[in-house]
């Protein structure tokens, strides 16, 4: 039986990772602080109590080493060389980045004041920005920082897998963005509103497809850099159709335009530009995507309403004063809106 260790394993994509293995007959053990953090559907892992930064603990987790293992929680160079001291002990690695290290030709990416622009579906060879250790819980920092923890793990001649997401979704998420519909579709709100006529294209990455990808990885060790997203890039029309199919609600749609007053219709997936990744590199070394945007993200969506109508004893939705969640529930402008345009 192959062994895996998931470095973060009781997270959003490392308990997809979990289940995904697990199910392929896999003996899989998961780092974390706290085992009341080992969800139900991977309850057939080994839980084992780990810092990420204390390398004893680290080492004591892998053991004699593995087949697999899946670093969640590398976020800066100093993370990465603590990273290569387990996986020369290991077959095949993967280290988790981020879409937030690519540049458009103007040096500008996701956490800029002025958003990219790429022309078309952005490869792994489109450039990034410089790395960099300042706080990697920065704007400025976060980027800076995956891009030296990659450069420390592709640098070491180790079969790291460097895999990059883009909005990552699933079940066990921290910051939950469909829940900004699957409220409005709780409280029966009979119209929604978008702003720039919810056009936008934006590329999902599923926890699941993650998932698929790692086990792809699994089989095929190598030191590369793969984009993770999922098939389709749906618009915030198209995420909003998907929640309320999936509720069996109906609403009015409000498609506005420029002329809409600031800050109207608002949605956590708005952005200037489409910013797409290619998937042609890891299409081209087996992997399968677990399923397209509607098809994963339907168990996050019961995830959420079961939360909501069960009291979330575990607290997984986003509080009503969240200031990132906020902003998308002003119900009373809406219906302000909704009124003068019906006289």
């Amino acid at each position: 039986m192959p062994r895996a260790l998931i470095l973060g394993g009781t997270g959003l994509i490392g308990r997809a990772a979990a289940r995904r293995l697990l199910a392929a007959g896999w003996q899989v053990d998961v780092t974390g602080r706290n085992p009341a953090h080992v969800s139900p559907e991977i309850a057939s892992a080994r839980f084992v109590a780990a810092d990420r930064a204390d390398e004893g603990q680290l080492g004591s987790a892998l053991g004699n080493g593995a087949d697999l293992l899946v670093d969640c929680l590398c976020f800066t160079a100093a993370d990465a060389r603590l990273l290569l001291s387990l996986a020369k002990h290991v077959t095949s690695t993967v280290m988790l980045s981020s879409r937030a290290v690519y540049v458009d030709a103007d040096g500008n990416h996701v956490n800029s004041e002025i958003q990219p622009y790429f022309e078309g579906p952005v490869r792994e060879t489109q450039p990034t920005v410089a790395p960099g250790d300042m706080d990697y819980r920065s704007r400025e920092g976060y980027g800076a920082n995956k891009v030296a923890a990659e450069h420390v793990a592709l640098d070491s001649g180790l079969p790291i897998t460097v895999v990059r997401p883009s909005r990552v979704h699933g079940v066990g998420a921290t910051r939950p963005q469909e829940w900004v519909f699957v409220k409005r579709a709780l409280d029966r709100r009979a119209t929604i509103l978008l702003a720039n006529q919810g056009a936008e294209l934006v590329h999902t990455t599923a926890a699941a497809n993650i998932a698929a990808l790692i086990e792809t990885v699994a089989g095929r060790p190598g030191a590369r850099i793969l984009n993770c997203a999922d098939p389709d890039a749906p618009s915030p029309l198209e995420i909003s159709r998907i929640v309320a199919r999936r509720l069996e609600h109906t609403w009015a749609e409000v498609l506005l335009d420029e002329t809409a007053p600031d800050g109207l219709g608002l949605t956590p997936w708005d952005a200037p530009h489409p910013f797409v990744l290619d998937m042609s590199a890891a299409v081209e070394l087996g992997y399968r995507p677990a399923g397209d945007y509607a098809a994963t993200v339907a168990a996050e969506i019961d995830w959420l309403v079961d939360a909501a109508q069960s009291g979330d004893r575990r607290g997984v939705l986003p509080k009503t004063d969240d200031p990132y969640f906020s902003p998308f529930f002003d119900y009373a402008a809406e219906d302000k809106f909704l009124a003068r345009h019906a006289r």
